[in-house]
């Protein structure tokens, strides 16, 4: 089966021509003001508990940076848990604050995400638009549990992922607008891997991230997926998805030149974790569906040194 590449053209697209930011974040902003040190540690206490291999890597930035970045993964898990946990009546408002927070700077006295979030938006240039993207993106997971397409997956991917990592790049600092392919390759790679390691979980709560025409092209009923089969067929399909991913990790990888040097490692490293996990998956036989696949804190520090001689040659 061929690996199509028809659905580049469309992410670029949404993402658009936003212009480099020659302005450089005013650093030490908010070193003296109490209210948003706190905000900043609230966004790190939910990295640590969302997110290990986020928080392992953001650790490689310096720390403002390292801040920031921290704020921009509090907001998505915030959002996400307001379309996975709120009720209808609740969620399309609170969406909506969200929204306004990020369109017009307004938020509650009392929340400390938006106060971080705000902060780190305004310091750091980041273009709006990502930020509505992903809400809309994360919120899609309401109205769509089934993709006929891979181009049609890839859309997803960007809205809820790319736009995290073209927002990050901001952050860490990029040399040229030359970098936003590879942010979104990147983010696209990041997302499937994601999906790959959780299509047990995702099934369980109604939702099903493969392309329906590849389940087809192997042969794979939703069936087998709910009673849990893992087949030679299953393991061809997962080869293929692995196969691809695989393929846009490399791709991205000469984006990580085009970043500021202090951000390389971090932004490498979250791309060298993520692929551990398809390597997890592989050693377990492909099966996502009763178990997680996952590398361990061990694993994620065994890969550093040959990751930082990596970034030395770039």
């Amino acid at each position: 089966m061929q690996v199509q590449a028809n659905w580049e053209n469309q992410l670029l697209a949404l993402a658009g021509n936003i212009p480099h930011p020659h302005t450089r974040p005013f650093f030490s902003y908010w070193a003296g003001d109490a209210s948003l040190r706190k905000a900043y540690k609230e966004a790190e206490k939910i990295t640590s508990e969302h997110s290990k291999s986020f928080h392992f890597a953001s650790g490689l930035l310096p720390e403002e940076k390292r801040s920031a970045v921290r704020a921009l993964y509090a907001f998505c898990r915030t959002v996400d848990d307001i379309v996975d946990k709120s009720t209808d009546g609740q969620r399309e408002s609170q969406l909506d604050y969200w929204r306004g927070m990020i369109e017009h700077g307004s938020f509650l006295d009392d929340d400390l995400v938006a106060a971080a979030w705000a902060d780190t938006l305004t310091r750091y240039h980041i273009p709006r638009h990502y930020a509505l993207q992903l809400i809309d993106g994360v919120n899609r997971d309401l109205t769509q549990s089934r993709y006929q397409t891979f181009d049609e997956l890839a859309t997803y991917c960007y809205s809820v992922a790319s736009t995290v990592g073209l927002m990050s790049m901001y952050i860490v600092g990029f040399k040229s607008n030359d970098a936003v392919p590879y942010a979104i390759k990147l983010g696209v790679a990041l997302q499937m891997t994601n999906i790959l390691r959780d299509i047990g979980e995702d099934y369980r709560n109604g939702r099903l991230y493969l392309p329906r025409e590849e389940l087809a092209f192997y042969g794979i009923r939703e069936q087998d997926i709910a009673d849990g089969r893992i087949t030679d067929n299953w393991r061809q399909f997962m080869k293929f998805q692995i196969e691809r991913t695989r393929h846009l990790y490399a791709d991205s990888w000469s984006g990580v030149k085009l970043l500021e040097r202090e951000g390389q490692l971090a932004i490498g490293a979250a791309s060298v974790f993520y692929q551990g996990i398809l390597d997890d998956i592989e050693k377990h036989d492909y099966n996502v569906i009763t178990r997680r696949a996952n590398l361990s804190a061990v694993g994620k520090v065994s890969k550093i040194p040959a990751l930082w001689l990596k970034i030395k040659a770039l």
